[in-house]
């Protein structure tokens, strides 16, 4: 606070008036960057933009297999459907060569088998993929809880601490001033009264 020299009671309450001013504009500030909810608000980001980011990175995975079982899924089905209907012109009048094609049918019905059981092990090759990355988002939620209560009660302390400034400056500034506005006034009325007796 800067010494000042006034005896005008008016000047005084006007500046009083301008450091309380002041003082209450600097605690909000405070108060708005060491809220518990804005540090929590700026924390929940973080933590979005880590889970955005291992949410691309399982998806990712997942899509490469998903597309991948799609195309052998889709090129074992264009095979099937082709089948029966080169079979039966290949095959028109020969009782034999049918049956040969039914059994070959059949083989191409088997075969497909292994594909759902790979459409298995793709699936747990995704799980495993992201098996790490969810122990990594669970870590990172345990992380921010925990960095996040310490720096709540130190935002908490710093605004009490804060507040009880503000109020002991401005009730200093008030007894200053006070004081200032007494000794003006019994200075005034010694004045008056050694004019008055002289």
């Amino acid at each position: 606070m800067t010494d000042y020299n006034t005896s005008d009671p008016d000047e005084i309450r006007a500046h009083i008036e301008r450091t309380r001013t002041e003082l209450g504009s600097d605690v909000d500030a405070l108060a708005d960057k060491v809220t518990p909810s804005k540090i929590v608000d700026r924390e929940k980001d973080k933590l979005r933009g880590r889970v955005e980011s291992v949410k691309d990175r399982v998806f990712g995975a997942v899509s490469d297999a998903k597309d991948s079982v799609t195309g052998t899924a889709s090129s074992a089905g264009d095979s099937i459907a082709g089948a029966p209907h080169k079979a039966v012109e290949k095959a028109e009048g020969n009782p034999v060569a049918v049956g040969l094609i039914a059994f070959g049918v059949g083989l191409l019905v088997a075969s497909l088998i292994p594909a759902s059981e790979k459409e298995k092990d793709l699936a747990a090759q995704a799980k495993e993929a992201a098996e790490p990355l969810v122990h990594e988002v669970q870590d990172a939620a345990k992380g921010m809880a925990e960095n996040l209560k310490e720096p709540a009660q130190d935002a908490a302390r710093a605004v009490q601490e804060s507040a009880q400034g503000a109020a002991d400056n401005v009730k200093s500034s008030a007894t200053d001033a006070a004081d200032n506005v007494k000794s003006s006034a019994d200075d005034a009325k010694q004045t008056v009264q050694d004019q008055a007796t002289s």
